[in-house]
């Protein structure tokens, strides 16, 4: 998840206690989210960043609501509802710009995002028996893959990206 520790970004713009008491809040139901997620607890996991979302509202900051919906989406019984979720985070990186980015990290690129949202898209729609709508997102991973850093995570998403294509054959 995002690096939460400056509020700015998930307060309504004022200030003082109550600012600083919904940032804590917001803080804790991410955390909590996490925690159950890391220990298996998927419904759990779900609940908190559901009521995480809907504080961040559908015009909070838009990189919380990327990583947020990307989350989510993983989270879901229902491969209609993680489809809902990936569309989310796919239309919020659509919003998001590289400066807003990197103030999470100084080398983040927002084309990054691109290849693991449009592989959980072509997933999504392979769950759903419709082939031919995976093919197509897994096409537009394929062509996002150069904007991936040579590191491990970028190498699962390649891997990905390749068990998908052999799926789909």
């Amino acid at each position: 998840m995002s690096d939460l520790s400056n509020g700015s970004d998930l307060s309504d713009g004022s200030d003082g206690p109550a600012a600083d008491d919904r940032v804590l809040a917001r803080l804790t139901l991410g955390l909590e989210g996490v925690e159950a997620a890391q220990r298996g607890r998927t419904a759990q996991a779900r609940e908190s960043f559901e009521r995480l979302w809907d504080a961040l509202g559908e015009h909070g900051d838009v990189f919380h609501r990327c990583v947020l919906a990307h989350y989510l989406a993983d989270l879901q019984d229902d491969p209609r509802a993680e489809l809902e979720w990936d569309c989310r985070a796919l239309e919020a990186a659509d919003s998001l710009t590289a400066e807003r980015a990197q103030t999470y990290a100084s080398a983040l690129q927002v084309r990054a995002f691109y290849p693991s949202l449009h592989l959980n898209l072509a997933s999504d729609q392979l769950k759903l028996g419709e082939p031919e709508r995976a093919r197509e997102q897994l096409e537009r991973a394929v062509r996002s893959l150069d904007a991936l850093p040579e590191d491990a995570y970028s190498a699962s998403i390649r891997a990905a990206v390749d068990e998908l294509r052999r799926r789909l054959r």
